[in-house]
């Protein structure tokens, strides 16, 4: 297996694993924080998507979807997510019309980890070479592409942790 579909194994990959920690949210519960936690799961999914996007756009040139994201948006509704309240440095809020349904939440994560996948497999090895401005530093796509997979992992922890403190059951048993 060449770099490109191991990247793209492992963002596929949290597809499933994510999903496992979705049992006891819905909609009316999608948008709730526990106290001393810093995000809740709608603002979680829409954040790793969003930043999945950005990975893919930055490699295939393509812009991020308009039909999952309100480009430059500061308010979601129940079909898309404002950018700019799932943006880095954003703040989740209790509060459900600013973000789409559960359902919906899940299937734009869902095709942020698959747009960045079928990006980085249509990749030729010189694109994924590139570096890009990320942050205060420099990256290549490879680089910035399989650091999205960590990157959901971190945001999958602070769901783990919101699970406890909503009371849920716990995944793995």
């Amino acid at each position: 297996m060449d770099r490109r579909h191991t990247i793209a194994e492992g963002v596929l990959a949290c597809k499933s694993l994510t999903a496992r920690y979705f049992p006891g949210f819905d909609d009316s519960n999608r948008t709730k924080q526990a106290p001393g936690l810093p995000n809740h799961l709608a603002w979680c999914l829409g954040h790793c998507a969003l930043t999945m996007q950005r990975i893919a756009e930055k490699i295939d040139g393509t812009p991020i979807s308009e039909h999952d994201f309100f480009l430059g948006g500061k308010k979601g509704d129940a079909a898309r997510f404002g950018t700019e309240t799932v943006s880095f440095g954003s703040g989740p809020v209790d509060d459900r019309a600013l973000y789409p349904t559960l359902a919906r939440c899940v299937d734009i994560y869902n095709a942020g980890c698959e747009r960045l996948a079928d990006a980085v497999l249509a990749s030729a090895d010189e694109k994924l070479d590139e570096t890009i401005r990320w942050g205060a530093g420099q990256v290549s796509l490879q680089s910035a592409a399989l650091r999205m997979v960590f990157h959901n992992g971190t945001h999958l922890g602070q769901i783990a942790d919101l699970r406890r403190a909503l009371g849920f059951r716990p995944v793995m048993t």
